[in-house]
């Protein structure tokens, strides 16, 4: 489904089969010399076929249309090498650009993250081709340009200001039209669902406390004049300063939350995950998906870091698992 926003502004819907999320928003900005196309879908069929359809039906050419990437997951990374030409300029943050290159390993940090966490003792593999992310992802490209916070992206009357939303991933970026006063947020500000903000290192090790860097890019976004948000799931913002302190109030919730979870007792992340509530139509944890169960695990962990680094508790390691507590 193709949706005209503004004059020489689309959104492209992208099929997400078999994933909780359904579709990705891609954006196509029509420009005078080249034009730019937000985020791309998973590297499959259903996808390739829906981004090529659009291609058509809005009568553009991918040897002049450019191509920025909001963060490194896959829904929004994966269709980057297939629709790049030697001409398409690929704009992203550094940490995405090592993995669209493909000089990062996922397989090390896996195993560290699943034995660490729990999940191994609760039965789930570190096979890392399970995980959608990995399967789905881009090839291997260049052409890449790393852009920093503050870089601005003409594409016809757009003047796209990148602006650094570390939170959701490391180098998660927003696009800023101060003049059409439009945010295009990626996966930082969604309606209706909440990101998922995961640990993005190993529990024992991490130096970065995500969550809370997640707050600091929601405050900045705060700062701005803007009219209407587009995100990369679900439907359009008119007021994101509401949606804002709603997605603080939800992440104060799961913090007092797992408190209460905590208790007196020393748990694993996974433990602590099993035990929370999550908005998925399956009651059991037992019957988690192998990524719903990672990507909660995930989110447990970071809440779990935030506290760690307010010291409000603590963490020990024992026999390679991270266990924590008040």
């Amino acid at each position: 489904m193709i949706e005209q926003i503004r004059e020489n502004l689309y959104r492209i819907e992208i099929p997400l089969p078999q994933n909780p999320l359904k579709a990705l928003n891609s954006y196509f900005l029509r420009g005078i010399d080249r034009n730019l196309l937000i985020d791309t879908g998973f590297n499959r069929d259903e996808c390739r076929a829906a981004i090529d359809q659009a291609i058509q039906e809005l009568d553009f050419s991918m040897e002049n249309t450019d191509i920025f990437i909001t963060h490194i997951h896959s829904d929004h990374s994966g269709l980057a090498g297939y629709l790049a030409r030697p001409e398409t300029r690929i704009y992203t943050g550094e940490y995405t650009k090592k993995g669209l290159c493909g000089s990062s390993s996922m397989t090390t940090y896996f195993d560290d993250l699943i034995k660490q966490s729990g999940l191994m003792e609760m039965g789930l593999t570190t096979d890392v081709s399970m995980h959608p992310g990995y399967r789905y992802r881009s090839v291997p490209v260049s052409n890449l340009t790393v852009v920093q916070d503050g870089d601005i992206i003409q594409v016809g009357d757009f003047s796209l200001q990148c602006i650094n939303t570390t939170g959701h991933a490391p180098d998660h970026m927003c696009l800023y039209d101060k003049k059409h006063k439009i945010l295009f947020s990626g996966d930082h500000i969604l309606g209706g669902i909440t990101p998922n903000n995961t640990i993005w290192g190993v529990p024992w090790t991490i130096q970065v406390d995500y969550l809370a860097e997640y707050f600091k890019s929601l405050t900045i976004i705060n700062e701005l004049d803007i009219d209407l948000t587009l995100p990369s799931h679900r439907g359009t913002l008119t007021n994101c300063y509401e949606r804002i302190e709603e997605l603080k109030r939800h992440h104060d919730n799961r913090l007092n939350n797992i408190l209460d979870i905590l208790g007196n007792e020393s748990m694993t992340g996974a433990e602590v995950a099993s035990k929370m509530k999550w908005d998925i139509d399956i009651k059991s944890w037992e019957q988690f998906p192998w990524a719903q169960k990672l990507f909660a695990a995930g989110e447990a962990l970071s809440h779990l870091t935030h506290l760690e680094f307010k010291g409000v508790i603590t963490k020990r390691l024992q026999d390679g698992v991270v266990y924590y507590h008040k």
